[in-house]
């Protein structure tokens, strides 16, 4: 009898596990398709500060883990593109060269809509897309690549503040209902 126990609580933990992770996962024509149209959402999971400062901090916290990536949970942190407008929400860790008194101005929080994409795919199949907003102060450059799979790699390149990158995956952009667009 245990072993069946044992068997069941082996088969439903693998179970477990195969669900976790095939939660973000696309196959490649649905990528193809989302990046050809260029309207798709990026949705972040975890971010990567390249400042030592505040790595040192995270590694300074007890029962933390030792890498230097937070996971991102509760927030809807994501890049909405579409054909004119580009919604960045995301949060910054690190260094900032010109602070702000205004703590809504520390993330990247910006709607642009003057931008250039330049979209290219390498040797193994991968997007490179690099987006240009032209109307935004503090934003010189995000690089998104976008793996056969749907997950996707964030770098923001900003003119006052040190680089950043964010991890997670691509989707459809959700479609609003006609009631709450006239809002």
């Amino acid at each position: 009898m245990k072993k069946y126990i044992s068997l069941i609580f082996i088969f439903g933990f693998l179970f477990f596990f195969q669900s976790c992770s095939s939660q973000a996962s696309l196959d490649s024509k649905t990528v193809d398709a989302l990046v050809s149209s260029q309207e798709f959402t990026f949705h972040a999971q975890r971010a990567n500060p390249m400042n030592y400062d505040v790595i040192n901090v995270m590694g300074a916290i007890q029962n933390a883990p030792a890498t230097r990536m937070l996971q991102l949970d509760g927030g809807n942190y994501t890049i909405e593109l579409k054909k004119n407008t580009m919604e960045v929400v995301l949060p910054y860790f690190g260094r900032q060269y010109n602070p702000s008194y205004n703590t809504s101005d520390n993330g990247y929080r910006f709607t642009s809509k003057d931008f250039t994409v330049n979209k290219a795919q390498n040797k193994k199949g991968n997007w490179i897309l690099k987006i240009k907003p032209n109307d935004t102060r503090n934003v010189d450059e995000i690089i998104i690549e976008i793996f056969k799979s749907g997950k996707a790699f964030v770098s923001m390149r900003s003119n006052d503040r040190q680089p950043i990158t964010y991890d997670g995956y691509v989707s459809k952009n959700e479609e609003m209902p006609k009631e709450k667009e006239k809002l």
